[in-house]
């Protein structure tokens, strides 16, 4: 509800433009914040297409969900309880700004769209642990579960020149940009910052580009300080260094891709009355929860029974295909498709195009907690996903991927 306190990392808006031997040109936009909004992600697109004549199909925009950047649109808007008047309309002039250098940062990249190579290898990193955890009173997320699901990979895809020099470096992880302490009122890009400035500096000339993964439920382990985020984003920096050093696989195209939003549907909604009562509560964030479901309920007289999910997919012929989810998409997505896909074939990404909220599995939604439930509130959404949102997502993915081959 503050605002900065200054700058101990500068954040960045990247994009990578790519087009195959066909002509087809996709743009990947990856940026140190905490997500893009469905409103963003629409003005930036639209805005691509008018100025680019780039497809919907062919961008995708990736949020690095650094914690120590700034306040996006109205992005968690019900946890900021002590924000006037005069600090939404700085979030509303950022926000603007913040689309047309989206934007710019697009063209430069397609101005520039040159000779390159693509490949592709993985390496790993250890610091990710799952959250959630039981206790006597339900499934929280803010421990350390050792036994938890987790997903160390990391992928690494490499731009070369034809003379073999490095000029970009995309790679991802699935963990929450959470080590520094919410207390630290300086902008910050997280352990995926430091990562991205120790790999520029090791490569000179080079655009290092960080693609959050399904980390919904996964925290970086140990956390508490910028120090230990720096400490993290060195030692996933040198993991990625490790993949450059090593043979990797080359893709050759064709390049295909393809973007939509589907319905996901919610669970029953509180009634009416229940949320007459919450609105009395002295919790402060539910009771601003309630009041803005009566008041949707006294405009509409019903609450949404879903809401859009964007799915894209990028095939890079049979060698890769990236395939990226919108939300805060836990870990038993990945390791799902991993398992019913080739695993060495796919890229999962969460965090994309629109941060609508946690994105939680089946079994989440079975055990309650915070990514099933609890967070829902300060999204504003009615109510939890319903059960089939895994089934749903998942039959959507593998449906696309065998159109796209």
């Amino acid at each position: 509800d503050l605002p900065s306190q200054g700058v101990a990392q500068h954040l960045y808006a990247k994009a990578l433009a790519i087009e195959d031997a066909h002509g087809q040109r996709s743009v990947l936009v990856a940026v140190d914040m905490l997500g893009f909004t469905r409103d963003l992600a629409q003005r930036v697109a639209r805005r691509a297409r008018d100025d680019y004549q780039l497809p919907r199909d062919a961008l995708l925009l990736n949020s690095s969900h650094t914690h120590a950047g700034p306040v996006i649109g109205r992005m968690f808007a019900t946890g900021y309880l002590n924000m006037r008047q005069k600090n939404w309309d700085a979030v509303d002039d950022y926000t603007r700004v913040l689309e047309d250098k989206i934007v710019q940062v697009i063209g430069n990249a397609i101005v520039n769209l040159s000779p390159a190579n693509l490949d592709f290898g993985r390496t790993r990193a250890g610091f990710a642990v799952n959250r959630r955890i039981k206790t006597p009173t339900g499934y929280r997320g803010a421990f350390h579960n050792w036994e938890g699901p987790v997903d160390h990979d990391v992928p690494v895809l490499r731009v070369t020149s034809p003379s073999g020099k490095i000029r970009g470096i995309v790679f991802g992880y699935a963990c929450h940009n959470t080590a520094i302490r919410p207390e630290v009122m300086k902008f910050h890009g997280g352990w995926s910052g430091t990562a991205q400035h120790e790999l520029e500096a090791r490569y000179p000339g080079a655009v290092a580009l960080f693609i959050a993964g399904c980390g919904g439920d996964i925290n970086p382990y140990p956390f508490g300080s910028q120090e230990l985020a720096e400490i993290h984003g060195r030692a996933l920096a040198g993991m990625v260094r490790i993949a450059l050093g090593r043979p990797l696989r080359p893709l050759t195209g064709p390049l295909r891709v393809r973007y939509e939003e589907f319905p996901i549907r919610f669970q029953k909604p509180k009634s009416r009355e229940e949320f007459e009562r919450i609105s009395r509560q002295d919790h402060p964030y539910r009771r601003i929860h309630a009041k803005k479901m009566l008041a949707i309920l006294d405009r509409d007289g019903e609450l949404p029974k879903t809401c859009p999910y964007p799915l894209q997919v990028w095939s890079f012929g049979s060698e890769l295909t990236l395939i990226a989810m919108g939300g805060e998409v836990v870990v038993d997505y990945v390791l799902r498709l991993n398992r019913e896909l080739d695993a060495d074939k796919i890229w999962v990404a969460g965090f994309s195009n629109d941060v609508l909220g946690y994105i939680p599995s089946a079994r989440i939604l079975a055990e309650g907690g915070a990514e099933a439930e609890a967070e829902t509130i300060y999204y504003d959404l009615p109510a939890p996903f319903a059960p089939s949102i895994e089934e749903t997502i998942v039959a959507k993915v593998h449906q696309w991927i065998a159109q796209t081959q």
